[in-house]
């Protein structure tokens, strides 16, 4: 397990998390089965823990409620917006094939498992620990952004403009808007949304004549 993994289900589970653990293992698989099937407002810890074999008890061994075992289940969303973040922080190499790269693998990560970004939706409206948590976890990526961003503005790659933070966290927000129109099958079709999404994140951070000097590179 990874040290960011890690240090999601510490935020998600009640006990110390073991992944390795038959009764939490069983609990998301059912949830995750009874997402396909209806939302997260429909469902009821008892149907979870039922389906899973065991008591509802158990649950709430490793969950405080449905909403946090939701986060539980986005542990690969995380990990895929860590990895975006990873690859835009190194600045390594084309700009616009990295952003877009990074923001590809958002939209994967969406789309292998739909159901489940449509849940924590809900559960982000629903609980403020949930919506505390997220909020938490975006300030800490937009933290990195924003440090890449003065990085490569201190590295003559990147324009002069606002404050990164508030950069990063409008950059952020955009990615979000994003991706909750696409979980729920709305706004333009996915390559487009990547195309606007990288347009944008590239022109902004590196202004209008990133292509050209790039080219000429």
């Amino acid at each position: 397990m990874s040290s960011a993994a890690g240090a999601w289900d510490r935020l998600v589970d009640r006990r110390n998390p073991n992944r390795g653990d038959a009764r939490r293992e069983a609990l998301l698989q059912a949830f995750d089965e009874l997402l396909r099937e209806r939302s997260l407002e429909e469902i009821n810890v008892a149907e979870i823990s039922r389906r899973a074999g065991v008591t509802r008890s158990a649950f709430y061994f490793y969950f405080e409620s449905k909403a946090l075992a939701v986060m539980a289940l986005m542990q690969d969303l995380y990990d895929a917006a860590g990895d975006a973040n990873e690859l835009l922080v190194k600045a390594e190499g084309d700009s616009a094939e990295r952003i877009r790269t990074a923001i590809t693998m958002l939209f994967d990560s969406v789309d292998t498992s739909p159901h489940t970004y449509r849940a924590l939706l809900e559960a982000r409206s629903s609980s403020a620990t949930v919506r505390k948590m997220w909020d938490a976890g975006r300030a800490d990526f937009a933290g990195v952004i924003a440090g890449m961003i003065e990085t490569e503005r201190a590295a003559g790659r990147a324009s002069e403009g606002p404050d990164a933070a508030s950069v990063a966290a409008v950059l952020l927000d955009l990615n979000d808007h994003a991706l909750e129109r696409h979980s729920l099958g709305s706004g333009p079709p996915r390559e487009q949304h990547i195309d606007a999404l990288a347009f944008i994140w590239l022109r902004t951070i590196y202004g209008a004549g990133v292509e050209r000097r790039e080219s000429t590179a």
